[in-house]
């Protein structure tokens, strides 16, 4: 009766457990890796000239993806199973400017109104100044599957978290920028002032910044890492394009001449991977010198109009600063894992036709969506036949649903 209690309660505990996360709560998905070059690409993770794409997403998701652990033990003859998850213990780079990666959980990430989720980073505060330290700010953009595929594609729809900088006068919301894929055997051009340096035109790239200063330049390479920086599983490609927001640099050499610098990265406010330092408690609350994590209610469309997500499907981080800081090479985002807060949430229902969220389907949305369309405004909650545009199409299918 003893043995068989025992069988019982470890068979309650084990239930117990799978139903508690039945939403798995860390990343699980690695859908796309595309970094620009940088002085981590190939060794975070470890790449190899010519590897599969799928090769190459296997390491990523080994680097931040949460996994289920399982632990097996004996009590009084029953053999009890102990399920948990584990938090990633590594992280990949994005190397310089534009460098992305497109993750995911393995189910959607609700709006919940509050702190959502968070992605971390490796950014850390300074010994000598609180404001700042390694602070390398990547933009987060979140996808809606509106085609039902299940993985990113071009049906879907993606808006930025607006942070902190989005509405500062230095921030360039259409910037790009190319990379021009090196001669890894040319004779290198070493810094005659900072002897970390040895070869100042490595990588060269242009943009289309609006500072005519800042339209060319060139990509170094440091004593400290002399693997190739260009991806060596994309070595096939002569250019990298990338394009998105660029925000202001935020780096200041702060020790002087450049063969004593001491650069300083400064925090921006909030709203970006890698800025502040990691939430320690994974708890979201306000306050602390700390990335309480991210709020889906901060997305705005390309035109910069907050939209109301029920919920989200992908989350992209890019690194967002063009910016080299002598000795400590380029600004490079770090993803480190990622954690849902709410995993067990449920996405509202929401009443088809409903366009204005006020429980009825009537004339009332069909005005709101004819202003919707006249305001180019293409939020979600108005693209009712879910084709990926608010146009004449919805508000016929709203008229219809209201003849029903």
């Amino acid at each position: 009766m003893r043995k068989s209690r025992y069988a019982i309660l470890a068979l309650t505990a084990l239930m117990t457990t799978l139903s508690l996360w039945a939403n798995h709560p860390w990343l699980t998905r690695v859908y796309e890796y595309r970094p620009a070059p940088g002085q981590f690409v190939n060794t975070m993770p470890v790449c190899r000239v010519g590897e599969p794409v799928d090769s190459v997403l296997a390491r990523c998701r080994a680097s931040i993806c949460g996994y289920i652990d399982t632990t097996t033990t004996t009590f009084h003859g029953q053999t009890i199973t102990r399920i948990d998850t584990v938090w990633a213990q590594s992280m990949i780079s994005l190397g310089g400017y534009g460098g992305y990666v497109i993750v995911g959980f393995d189910h959607p990430v609700v709006n919940m109104h509050t702190w959502d989720f968070e992605i971390q980073g490796n950014a850390f505060v300074s010994e000598q100044q609180s404001q700042g330290g390694s602070s390398e700010p990547g933009i987060v953009m979140v996808g809606v599957d509106m085609d039902g595929d299940g993985v990113p594609s071009e049906g879907d729809k993606w808006y930025e978290l607006a942070g902190s900088e989005y509405d500062h006068p230095s921030t360039q919301h259409d910037y790009s920028i190319t990379y021009y894929r090196p001669d890894e055997n040319k004779p290198r051009t070493p810094s005659h002032v900072d002897p970390a340096l040895n070869d100042t035109t490595y990588i060269r790239w242009t943009s289309n910044d609006v500072n005519p200063d800042s339209t060319s330049g060139y990509m170094s390479r440091n004593t400290f890492h002399n693997q190739p920086y260009w991806p060596l599983w994309l070595s096939g490609e002569e250019t990298l394009t990338y394009s998105g927001a660029k925000l202001r640099c935020n780096a200041v050499n702060q020790g002087g001449l450049a063969d004593q610098s001491y650069f300083v990265q400064y925090f921006f406010n909030w709203g970006y991977v890698d800025n502040l330092p990691n939430n320690p408690a994974r708890i979201p609350q306000e306050g602390g010198s700390y990335n309480p994590g991210f709020k889906i209610d901060w997305a705005v469309d390309e035109q910069g109009r907050h939209v109301n997500l029920t919920h989200i499907d992908f989350i992209k981080v890019y690194n967002a600063i063009n910016q080299y800081c002598g000795w400590t090479g380029e600004t490079s985002t770090e993803v480190a894992a990622g954690i849902d807060y709410h995993p067990e949430a449920v996405i509202p229902q929401v009443l088809p036709g409903d366009v204005n969220s006020d429980g009825e389907v009537n004339i009332g949305d069909v005005n709101a969506l004819v202003s919707m369309i006249l305001a180019g405004d293409e939020s979600a909650s108005g693209d009712v036949n879910r084709d990926g545009e608010v146009n004449i199409s919805d508000v016929n299918q709203v008229i219809a649903l209201i003849l029903q």
